[in-house]
């Protein structure tokens, strides 16, 4: 079991330790296609010739800084150590909570730490009196996508340019009221 609390300035040096690569077999790939007065996007999962290591969208070591702009910040706690962390953020205007960064050590991935952070963030969503969770992740973040799936989160939109490695964000939403 995983014990997850908020984070605390101490742990900002081991979160950003943290390997926040991971490795898929597949990727959701973008088909767009453009007509007169017609976009049309569709995305359809493709297993890839080998497995590919992702690398995390952002850069690590700026996280602090975007860390301190978040509205939350959970840990989660193995046998005393850290071993993954979620961001999230609220948008009060529209009622609805982002999950920004979910990163769990490559030692306790599938074992529910994932699970447990998000969890935690669906309660704290719920206490803010947010109606909608929403999750983002690369095209390439297989366990992030059938994390989401598990879960009940439902594809909801994309940008082919949201990160600064330009790679597909893909957007997985849920009502949570």
């Amino acid at each position: 079991m995983f014990e997850i609390r908020p984070a605390v300035a101490t742990d900002i040096p081991r979160l950003m330790a943290l390997d926040h690569k991971s490795r898929s077999d597949y990727v959701w790939q973008l088909d767009l296609k453009r007509e007169t007065n017609q976009a049309v996007a569709s995305f359809r999962e493709v297993r890839l010739p080998r497995a590919v290591d992702v690398t995390y969208p952002r850069n690590q070591y700026a996280l602090a800084d975007e860390w301190t702009r978040r509205d939350l910040t959970l840990v989660a706690i193995d046998k005393g150590a850290v071993v993954g962390y979620l961001c999230a953020k609220e948008e009060h205007s529209s009622s609805v909570a982002w999950v920004t960064d979910l990163v769990v050590t490559s030692e306790v991935r599938r074992k529910g730490a994932a699970s447990a952070l998000l969890l935690a963030a669906q309660a704290w969503a719920v206490e803010r009196s947010a109606r909608r969770l929403i999750l983002e992740m690369q095209s390439k973040n297989e366990g992030g996508i059938r994390l989401a799936q598990k879960f009940g989160y439902e594809f909801c939109g994309y940008n082919d340019h949201y990160y600064p490695t330009q790679d597909v964000t893909l957007f997985f939403g849920r009502t949570i009221k």
